[in-house]
């Protein structure tokens, strides 16, 4: 009898070594431009599996880890220009406070550290009442988006392509709360506090205090935040007080802030040391050691892209054309361009493309496809920054620990998804107290070992009927 692990392998080898003939049986229809597939990956339709909703107040969301709270959306429920709080993914590094009403009104910013001029404590509403305020629309993404899709598998959160948002903050500027308080000529950068408490339940631990350098921090962007979308912040992104760091990795926007610290040095806070959030300064060969003193802090967020329409899966008539639709983003930076494709990559369509309504929002793209012939398709999108700087097609398999690189996104097209899910589905496990949980699709040993490259492109399934 076959052990899992060979199972694994068969399976593994089977689809890296799969002919057209063999590929096709398993979707069950054509795929008309297989032999333009980059080597080593396998359609997504095989990858794929069914998903997952477990928060009451976030419905269609795919918890991925219960202690601490994370969740990520599905690609087609990001397709609002400006994000909602029901579908903004959740990353938790520690336990939410639990507050009462008269604490969220008694709710103190302090105001200090080393390069800190006159240390001062605000009430919110002194922040609210003594500095202008500021709305602006701002992306943020988790440092690990899109980690699920390296092979081996990098440690953390499997996240697919839903740990980002765009929504509209309203707050202060840190810049002039900084000023406020004086900023010594040694200042270099900030970090912050906040007030969840960290797993083991110890109070001299933090779960999370991470930082920004000066520039950033000073940036007219960078708010001090109290509400989301014309409302208070709800209490799993920060209520009710929220630093925003838009751009860089969302870890630098800290919830339930209740501290800021001006440094004279690099913030040394939780996951601010060692190889947190870091990335080798310089490329290294797959496997290799890399000391600290090596690993550069992430700071601007590469260019993705995103299909938030149609949703994976849907039929389409080959005589009309199809409507896409999705994001574009690039860190501290605009995208200049956004490009699909429906024959992996051979040939590129440009897309139409919105300016972004504020610095660091993302932007929408849209644009009509027609289909050659029936059978599988896939449809990619890649973004170019306005430097020039654009999604790679396909990246190595390998990541030294989170995966900064993005390729291009891509959703695919299939026929006859109905017949794909019902073989492809997996049962989803209950939600079990403190256990990290599989990643329905991503975590699936299939998805996992079927990839020797890693594709960045957007991906959603559509069906072309065997007749027009």
């Amino acid at each position: 009898m076959k052990s899992t692990e060979q199972t694994r392998i068969n399976r593994r080898q089977f689809l890296r070594k799969g002919s057209a003939t063999s590929l096709s049986a398993l979707l069950g229809m054509r795929i008309p431009y297989l032999p333009l597939l980059p080597a080593g990956l396998t359609p997504v339709a095989l990858t794929q599996a069914a998903e997952a909703s477990v928060i009451p107040q976030k419905p269609g969301l795919v918890v991925l880890n219960d202690r601490p709270i994370n969740a990520e959306t599905p690609a087609h429920l990001l397709d609002d220009a400006i994000t909602p709080a029901s579908r903004m993914f959740v990353r938790n590094n520690g336990v939410p406070p639990q507050l009462t009403r008269a604490q969220s009104a008694d709710w103190k910013l302090r105001i200090g550290g080393e390069s800190c001029v006159r240390p001062t404590q605000f009430s919110l509403t002194e922040l609210k009442k003594t500095f202008e305020h500021h709305t602006y629309q701002l992306q943020l993404e988790c440092g690990g988006n899109g980690r699920s899709e390296f092979f081996p598998p990098a440690r953390g959160n499997q996240w697919t392509t839903g740990a980002v948002s765009c929504a509209r903050w309203t707050g202060v500027r840190l810049r002039d709360v900084l000023q406020r308080c004086g900023i010594a000529d040694s200042a270099v950068y900030i970090g912050y506090n906040a007030a969840d408490t960290h797993l083991s339940g110890d109070p001299n631990k933090a779960p999370i205090s991470r930082g920004v350098p000066m520039h950033k921090a000073l940036e007219d962007e960078t708010l001090i935040a109290w509400a989301l979308n014309g409302a208070d912040i709800p209490a799993l992104h920060g209520y009710p007080l929220r630093l925003i760091c838009s751009g860089w990795p969302a870890s630098a926007s800290g919830k339930w802030l209740n501290e800021i610290l001006i440094r004279d040095r690099i913030h040394d806070g939780a996951k601010m040391t060692g190889s947190a959030y870091r990335v080798p300064c310089e490329p290294v060969p797959p496997g290799s050691p890399v000391p600290n003193s090596a690993l550069c802090i992430i700071q601007s967020m590469p260019v993705k892209s995103l299909i938030t329409f149609p949703k994976s899966g849907i039929q389409q008539n080959l005589a009309a054309p199809l409507n896409l639709r999705g994001h574009a983003w690039a860190g501290d930076r605009a995208v200049s361009a956004v490009a699909i494709s429906i024959d992996f990559g051979a040939t590129w369509q440009t897309c139409r493309l919105k300016p972004p309504v504020n610095r660091l929002a993302w932007q929408q793209w849209s644009t009509k496809v027609t289909f050659p012939q029936t059978g599988y398709f896939e449809v990619w999108a890649r973004a170019t920054d306005d430097r020039g700087h654009s999604q790679p097609m396909v990246v190595p398999g390998w990541t030294w620990a989170a995966p900064r690189a993005a390729a291009a996104r891509r959703q695919l097209g299939a026929l006859r998804l109905g017949l794909l899910q019902r073989r492809r589905a997996l049962r989803v496990r209950r939600l079990r107290r403190g256990r990290r949980l599989p990643r329905s699709g991503a975590r699936r040993r299939l998805g996992q070992s079927s990839f020797d490259g890693v594709r960045t492109v957007s991906y959603t399934h559509l069906t072309l009927p065997t007749k027009a």
